[in-house]
This record gives structure tokens, C-alpha cells and sequence, in this order.
């Protein structure tokens, strides 16, 4: 792989106050996870209406929103350097917004699944947009911190969306569903029109020909840090996709109690959340290394022990319930640190950077957690070995990124 790119690290800091860039930020990274979490308590209700008897079809629902959303990121990369941070967002949200109300109004389920494909490429300019704008403005640990930060009052939506579907349900239907996110998304593009204003350097902006194009991509997939821990966090992310598509199926099949699903989304949020604070105030003490690897080691060690007891015919609920919450605080710990790695070097090149690890982690990821939702077969034991098989990828991934030097602090 390449050396080391001669990219000088310098805290810029938030264009606006810095509670309200974190907020903001967080808001953006929701969005997709909205789209997904939002669904799961309407995915018997879409199946019912649209004919779809199999549940295992049913998350189709999720996992095509993830091929999208990881796909799409390729071409989002180049505009966001070429137009801008600021610009990207407003045009995606617009037409995020515009994909949810084809979705609400689906008469069939081929027409649903092509919606929410459109609907995860074009929430996956958020991602590449946002993770470039904090890039922009901070690196190494800093990022790290401001990335935790902002996954902590992301981790709310997970908790919150589930309750929010589920009460939607009450007193309407989940095309009512689409119809919220669509509000939701043009209210988020209202208030960066209003306060955001472009983070982007000048002498960053790339022109959109196929050299530029070309050598961006070289750059991030050859460069050590980025490939590597861009690998890593694809190994992770199929196993949280796997997760998503499951959980449905898990509670109501396999514990019989489809109404503690919310419960369970709450505590496991509750957990990541916890992990992401910590996180910001031990990264620059301790640092992303030591942080992100040490998170990755203990949800090998969770996934495992949780495994002996799935296949020793003693798993309840409870052992589910807490054995998932700490393996996600473990994800959480080990992805805020990882993203952060992958673009220490890639700070003249955010945009594309952040659109090719975006590639890499979530089309990997969502198609590692297609296969994970297929192989559901009424217990925890195929989500259990996703976890586990995706922590040890992940560490050797890192193993190998380091050259076998896991744990240091720089």
C-alpha cells in the first residue's frame, strides 16, 4: 500500500456553534437509519398489504435500503468534492424526501423495494456529505471525539424510531410511515439551507473527469489506514445489518414477545450510546488504537461466550437482551474509532474518501447481512456466529493494517 500522504492534520473547528454542528451532524447520519428502523415494527403490516407471506422476504424491505445506500456512495463522493458539502445535502434530502412518497404510494411490492433502493442512494449522499464535512473541520482524535459525540445523540433514533412506527401504526397505516420521513427530511434540508454554510476549502474542489475521479479512488483504496480499517468496519457492519434483519423475526418466532421488540431496540441503543460517550472522553487519553481494538477483542470474547450459551440450549430472552447490548456497545466503540482511522490521511480528498469506505462497509455489510437474514432459522445461533465471525475479520483486518501492532496508542 502507499505511504503515508502528506496531509497536514489542523483542527479548523465547527463553522457554527459546536452543540449544534454535533446535532446536526447526528440528524444527518439518522436519516438512513430512520428508513431502516422505523420499518421494522410495519414489516408484517407491508407484508400482509402487498401479499408477501415469507418473513424471510419481508426484510427485503431493510436490506435493499442498504444495497443503495452503500452503492450510491461511489457517485456521491465525486460530487460532494466537486459542488460541495452544503449543496449535496440540500439536493439529496429534496430527493430522499421524493423517494419516501413513492414509497407511500406503492401499490405492489417489486415497486416498494425499487423506492427504498432509490430511497438508500440517495440518503447515502448524507453520509459521504456528512463524514466529509466533519473531516473539513477536525482530524485524528478530534474527529474521533466529534464523531462519538454525534453518534451518541444518534443512538436516540434507534430507541426512538421503533416507538415512533409502532405508534404510527395507531393511528394510521405504514404508508403514513413514509410520508413522516419525508417530512422529516425536507424539515433537516430547511435548517442547512438556513444555518450550514460550506465547510469544503477552495483549494480542495475537484473537477468531475475520470482522472481526478480515477486517482481519488486509487488513493483511498491503496492507502494503508483507509482500505484497512475500511475492511474492518465492513466485517462489523454486516453483522449489525444481519442484526436489523433479524431482530423482527427473533422476537416474535423465536421468544414469542413481537410487542418487547421496542424494549429490546431501547436497551441496545441505551448501550451504544453509553459506549460512544465514553468514547469521546477517553479517545484523547487513550487514543483510537488502543479504544477501537481493545472494543473489537471484547465483542469476539461476548460473541463467543454468548454463542456456548446459545448452543447449550440456555438462551432466554434476558441472556439475549443483555448479551446484544453489550456486543453493540463494542460496535459502537470499535466503528467511531475506525471511521476516524480510515480518513486520518484522507483530508484533501474527503468527499471521494468517505464515499469509497462508505462503499466498501455498508455494500459488503448489507450483503454479509442479507445472508445473515436468510439463514435465520428460528434461533439466535446464526446471529450469534455473524458477531463473532465478523469481530474476528475485523481484528484481523486491523492486525494486518498495523502490521501486527494492535493496541498502541499512535
Amino acid at each position: 500500500m502507499s505511504a503515508p500522504l502528506p496531509v497536514a492534520n489542523v483542527d479548523r473547528g465547527a463553522p457554527i456553534h459546536i452543540g449544534e454542528f454535533i446535532a446536526m451532524t447526528a440528524s444527518l447520519m439518522a436519516m438512513a437509519a430512520l428508513g431502516i428502523d422505523t420499518m421494522l415494527p410495519a414489516l408484517p403490516d407491508i407484508g400482509n398489504a402487498l401479499g408477501v407471506t415469507d418473513v424471510t422476504d419481508r426484510q427485503y424491505v431493510i436490506t435493499i435500503f442498504g444495497v443503495g445506500f452503500g452503492v450510491a456512495q461511489l457517485l456521491h463522493g465525486p460530487l460532494t468534492d466537486r459542488f460541495g458539502r452544503r449543496r449535496l445535502l440540500l439536493v439529496v434530502l429534496a430527493l430522499y424526501a421524493a423517494t419516501n412518497i413513492l414509497a407511500a404510494l406503492a401499490q405492489s411490492f417489486p415497486l416498494l423495494l425499487v423506492a427504498r433502493f432509490l430511497g438508500g442512494s440517495c440518503v447515502a449522499g448524507c453520509r459521504v456529505a456528512t463524514v466529509a464535512m466533519v473531516r473539513d473541520c477536525f482530524s485524528g482524535r478530534s474527529m474521533a471525539r466529534i464523531m462519538s459525540l454525534a453518534f451518541m445523540v444518534f443512538m436516540a433514533v434507534p430507541v426512538a424510531a421503533p416507538a415512533l412506527g409502532a405508534g404510527i401504526l395507531l393511528f394510521g397505516d405504514w404508508r403514513t410511515i413514509f410520508w413522516i420521513i419525508a417530512g422529516a427530511a425536507l424539515l433537516l434540508a430547511g435548517w442547512i439551507a438556513i444555518r450550514l454554510p460550506e465547510t469544503q476549502h477552495p483549494e480542495d474542489r475537484r473537477p468531475i473527469e475520470p482522472g481526478p475521479i480515477l486517482a481519488g479512488w486509487r488513493i483511498a483504496l491503496t492507502d494503508r489506514l483507509s482500505l484497512g480499517y475500511s475492511l474492518a468496519a465492513a466485517a462489523l457492519t454486516g453483522a449489525l445489518y444481519g442484526y436489523l434483519g433479524t431482530i423482527e423475526p427473533i422476537m416474535a418466532e423465536t421468544f414469542g414477545s413481537p410487542q418487547l421488540l421496542i424494549v429490546v431496540f431501547a436497551t441496545t441503543a441505551a448501550t451504544m450510546a453509553v459506549a460512544n460517550l465514553a468514547n469521546s472522553r477517553l479517545v484523547m487519553r487513550l487514543g483510537m488504537r488502543r479504544l477501537g481494538h481493545g472494543a473489537v477483542a471484547a465483542l469476539v470474547v461476548i460473541s463467543l461466550a454468548h454463542l456456548a450459551l446459545v448452543l447449550s440450549g440456555r438462551e432466554t430472552l434476558w441472556t439475549f437482551g443483555i448479551a446484544q447490548a453489550l456486543t453493540l456497545a463494542c460496535f459502537a466503540l470499535s466503528t467511531s474509532n475506525f471511521s476516524s482511522l480510515a480518513m486520518e490521511r484522507m483530508g484533501h480528498i474527503a468527499g471521494t474518501a468517505s464515499s469509497v469506505q462508505g462503499f466498501l462497509a455498508i455494500t459488503i455489510g448489507s450483503g454479509l447481512g442479507m445472508v445473515v437474514g436468510q439463514s435465520f432459522d428460528g434461533t439466535t445461533a446464526p446471529l450469534t456466529i455473524a458477531f463473532l465471525l465478523a469481530g474476528l475479520a475485523a481484528l484481523l483486518a486491523a492486525g494486518l493494517t498495523e502490521r501486527g501492532r494492535l493496541f498502541h496508542p499512535a
